[in-house]
């Protein structure tokens, strides 16, 4: 058993864009509030990433009152809602269709100028329903639109040790803001996340479904949207990957979660890595 206190805390309103930094963030089943609930689309509905599209990194996010604010170089564009409430555009994300709220032609306009080809800005939609891998998910596990589960740990000594990797290989260290997590812990030993399954931070108990598998993003600037050549990709397929060879930093999370009220997590808060949820 390990325990860390959190460092950070990070939503990402629009899936592949910049995040927004948290003291206290609120955990809902599919994840923190706000995180992934909007997306970019291809005017198909197909869903669109930095994996595809690097410029998403230089859309910042805002959240005023609950509403999305895009920051499009500095200038603040709040995204207006859409025309109809009933209105639908069904989309696609890593295969799986469903509904999704389209938001303003304005707002679409903006983001097709700004990223220099056509897309379309989309909500998650309430009655929508995107069930995580229910192989190794807890049962009714779900998530918005974020890749496949509600969130991503990463821990600041595992970063550290990735660094000294990197820089043994006469590499420039990467930052966290490359791995695009939600809850960033310090004081757990490099690679604890590994051992257990279990974390607990004060009430609030996670399971950890699968080490996350990483791509072309952590390659990529996240102020600038630049590719910046093959790390830390090929140093993490040396030093910490799976049988297949597939580079792995940070785990997924499920929230475990009752009919209390939504928990809230904090910087700071004490947290524990274990081999189960009480101990």
């Amino acid at each position: 058993m390990h325990t860390g206190r959190i460092a950070e805390l990070w939503t990402y309103p629009v899936k592949g864009c910049r995040g927004i930094p948290l003291e206290v963030a609120t955990v809902e089943p599919m994840g923190l509030a706000h995180d992934r609930r909007w997306m970019v689309v291809r005017p198909s509905g197909r869903f669109l990433t930095q994996r595809e599209l690097p410029a998403l990194a230089r859309v910042g996010t805002a959240l005023e009152d609950g509403r999305l604010v895009l920051v499009l170089d500095g200038q603040r564009h709040p995204v207006l809602p859409a025309d109809r409430d009933d209105e639908r555009l069904d989309v696609t994300v890593w295969g799986q269709q469903l509904p999704a709220i389209p938001q303003s032609p304005v707002t679409d306009r903006l983001l097709s100028e700004f990223l220099g080809r056509a897309v379309r800005l989309v909500r998650f939609a309430p009655e929508a329903l995107r069930p995580c891998d229910p192989a190794i998910s807890p049962p009714g596990a779900r998530t918005g639109f974020a890749d496949g589960f509600p969130l991503l740990l990463a821990s600041t000594s595992s970063l550290a040790r990735l660094n000294d990797h990197l820089a043994e290989a006469g590499a420039e260290p990467v930052p966290m803001a490359r791995f695009r997590p939600n809850l960033v812990v310090n004081g757990l030993p490099p690679w604890a996340e590994d051992e257990a399954p279990w974390l607990c931070a004060g009430t609030t108990v996670f399971r950890l479904v699968s080490p996350c598998e990483r791509c072309i993003v952590t390659t990529t600037d996240q102020a600038s949207g630049e590719r910046l050549g093959e790390e830390p990709l090929r140093t993490l397929r040396r030093m910490h990957s799976d049988n297949a060879g597939h580079p792995l930093f940070g785990w997924n999370l499920v929230p475990i979660l009752g009919d209390e009220p939504a928990p809230r997590l904090r910087i700071g808060d004490l947290l524990t890595l274990a081999p189960g949820p009480h101990a």
